[in-house]
């Protein structure tokens, strides 16, 4: 018997962002994605994540964001080539969107659990729009963890970039890499 659900997850997998063209989703296939992405188990529907989304010219001004940053943050003065890569790092898709894990104290939900919602939230959008037919990467990168970029993206003291999941039209079928053997990861428990 063939589970058409089980045979998508069982077959997708995630695009490099260079692989990744346009054209990107519409507006209400967006919707659709960031709509599934906060389908996640939340516990007390505290809501510990939000999204931002980059597209269009935003990318670009994002782009140099990235390359004044680094210039600030690095030791040693970063290449112009090194500039330039950050310039156009949210170019590489059309669309891209930050998942913001944003911890609630006050709820009394453990901070693991939000955490782990918040991650939930990314593999939602991810796998919306491979259901949608679009590729996608979910990657954190320096920029994930700068500080200057927490100020940019004004997180507050109880937030910390998820990750950044670019979503595009993937350019070329990535071949499957090798995924872990049952028996190297599965134990059951017999008391």
């Amino acid at each position: 018997m063939t589970n058409p659900v089980l045979d998508f997850l069982l077959t997708r997998r995630s695009s490099r962002p260079a692989m990744l063209g346009g054209p990107g989703p519409t507006a209400n296939e967006l919707d659709t994605i960031l709509t599934t992405a906060a389908r996640v188990p939340d516990h007390k529907k505290i809501v510990p994540w939000r999204f931002v989304v980059f597209q269009g010219e935003a990318r670009r001004a994002f782009g140099e964001k990235l390359a004044d940053v680094l210039a600030a943050e690095e030791a040693e003065a970063p290449s112009e080539v090194r500039l330039q890569t950050e310039r156009e790092r949210f170019l590489r898709a059309p669309v891209v969107v930050a998942v913001i894990s944003s911890i609630n104290h006050e709820r009394g939900v453990p901070e693991i659990e939000q955490i782990l919602s918040s991650g939930a939230a990314c593999f939602n959008l991810c796998l919306a729009a491979n259901a949608l037919g679009y590729g996608t990467s979910w990657i954190t990168e320096w920029y994930a963890f700068s500080p200057g970029i927490r100020d940019v993206l004004q997180l507050g003291d109880n937030e910390r970039i998820a990750g950044f999941v670019y979503v595009g039209t993937a350019n070329e079928k990535q071949d499957d890499r090798d995924r872990p053997m049952l028996d190297d990861i599965v134990e059951h428990w017999n008391g």
